[in-house]
């Protein structure tokens, strides 16, 4: 069997190249006669690695001089607890609500401050963004935080939140280089990268230097500090080697693609020959309000829970993988990431077509 098309939400697909090239790189890396996987990461060979990685994505994201860029474990769920203990001076931080993953963030940070919800959209199962333009931003909030794109309700944020000078914290996990972004606009981007970078097991942390302090919650891991990580440029301990390796990678085929700007140009394009099919199909309908749609991850239904199944059974014996909807709300979704070609949802889209016809009357 080839491959398939594989729309997981993640981890996810992977850009064909950068797994070959992997692959012919598996037994002897450069000349070294072994794997990443079996070198140290304390090696002139891995330092190259991770080095080069950092300087690729930094060209990739303009990411200014007075930010670190960390590679960490623990995925993005490990954030929800480092970043409240690195960042809640005053104990107080405030929450944009927009999904589970925001959510449970805001849950997190309830262990170890005030956390206070100061928008959410959960009166409409999170089907849209709310209007952040003039939030009841706390005088003393640390931070404010949202989850940039929300992988499992396919809606983004098309424009940021009003902080009111509060420095903004953002999980950009299942949009992360999908498009051009303003680092300085942030003081803290994080994200995991088994959706749109790399294999799961790596968080990319891009943080601004100041927020980089001695000054952490009582009891914090000296793991769980970022100026340990930053102090030791991620090596402080074995960082997840061979997923930096293909995050690299990944990396260079951006580059090589020009850049975010034209990723942002293709994934548009990709995602609009999904959404316009939904918008005039007579059984598929989108559940995003239209300004909030996610370029990534597009959720449909056909209104029929009986229908939704038979829908993903025969798409999956088509060659279309992983288009159930997540657990909770059901449906169908198609995660179509920086790595899925255009190929791929054109198929999707004949696909839907065919099915429509036959399960209408």
């Amino acid at each position: 069997m080839g491959r398939v098309y594989n729309f997981s939400a993640g981890p996810a697909v992977l850009p064909e190249e950068v797994l070959k090239e992997a692959a012919a790189e598996m037994l002897d890396y450069n000349g070294t006669g072994m794997s990443v996987m079996e070198m140290s990461h304390r090696s002139k060979a891995y330092e190259t690695i991770i080095k080069e990685a950092e300087q690729d994505l930094r060209d990739l994201m303009n990411i200014p001089d007075n930010y670190k860029v960390l590679f960490l474990q623990g995925g993005a769920s490990q954030q929800f607890a480092m970043i409240p203990m690195n960042l809640m001076k005053n104990k107080v931080a405030d929450y944009i609500i927009t999904g589970q993953w925001a959510k449970k963030a805001y849950q997190e940070a309830q262990i170890y401050g005030k956390a206070n919800a100061v928008a959410s959209s959960a009166d409409k199962t999170f089907s849209y963004i709310p209007d952040c333009s003039d939030l009841p931003i706390s005088e003393d909030a640390d931070y404010v935080y949202i989850c940039e794109n929300n992988t499992i309700y396919g809606t983004k944020f098309k424009k940021l939140p009003n902080t009111k000078g509060k420095t903004l914290v953002a999980d950009v996990s299942s949009c992360f280089l999908s498009e051009p972004v303003d680092v300085t606009k942030y003081g803290v981007i994080y994200g995991g990268v088994q959706k749109n970078v790399g294999p799961a097991g790596v968080v990319i942390v891009i943080i601004r230097e100041d927020l980089i302090t001695e000054d952490t919650l009582p009891g914090t891991p000296t793991m769980l500090k970022y100026k340990i990580h930053a102090d030791n440029e991620s090596l402080y301990n074995t960082p997840p080697a061979y997923g930096i390796y293909i995050c690299g990678k990944v990396f260079k085929w951006l580059k090589k693609l020009g850049g975010l700007e034209a990723m942002k140009v293709i994934n548009e394009k990709k995602a609009a020959v999904l959404y316009d099919f939904l918008d005039q199909s007579k059984l598929f309908k989108g559940t995003v309000v239209k300004e909030d749609r996610s370029l990534m991850n597009v959720p449909f239904v056909t209104g029929n829970e009986e229908l939704d199944a038979k829908f993903v059974k025969e798409a999956k014996a088509a060659g279309f993988e992983n288009l159930k909807g997540h657990r909770t709300v059901g449906g169908m979704r198609a995660s179509i990431y920086n790595a899925m070609p255009m190929e791929g949802v054109e198929k999707l889209v004949e696909f839907m077509k065919k099915f429509e016809e036959e399960n209408t009357k």
